[in-house]
């Protein structure tokens, strides 16, 4: 099983992640809050089991912010303490089983190319439809 190799932006929080390609799923996502904790027009996250998610060894340890999304929902995000990169989130109904990795701090985010979007229905109109993959208007709570 390929081993993929991430980390934040200054290099002091690092991660690896111990997954098939087919176990992990790269999504853009379209909603309000992934526009504003990523300061763009969408997230990019890559979900993988929380068995393959580990921090290395030399890495330091992340920054940990909880919040409601939102919608009633507990939303658990890590991020470096020096530089501020995003590293993963999770929502609370999630937590035991998934991580959702920001997929740009992958060494090589390339490797996990998005399988769909979520809240297509709050694409910005500028940016087009990426082809041959799901796509889902919204989520239903």
């Amino acid at each position: 099983m390929p081993i993929y190799k991430g980390g934040c932006y200054c290099g002091e929080v690092k991660y690896t992640i111990d997954v098939s390609p087919d176990d992990a799923r790269t999504s853009l996502c379209h909603c309000k809050n992934c526009k504003k904790f990523f300061g763009t027009a969408f997230g990019l996250t890559t979900k993988v089991p929380v068995s393959s998610f580990s921090y290395t060894s030399e890495s330091k340890k992340p920054t940990i912010h909880e919040a409601d999304n939102g919608s009633g929902t507990t939303l658990h995000r890590e991020f470096c303490p020096t530089c501020g990169s995003g590293i993963l989130e999770v929502g609370a109904a999630a937590m035991k089983d998934f991580r959702y990795i920001m997929t740009g701090t992958l060494d090589h985010p390339g490797d996990l190319p998005p399988k769909g979007e979520f809240w297509c229905k709050r694409r910005e109109k500028w940016m087009p439809e990426v082809p041959g993959i799901f796509h889902k208007q919204e989520i239903k709570d």
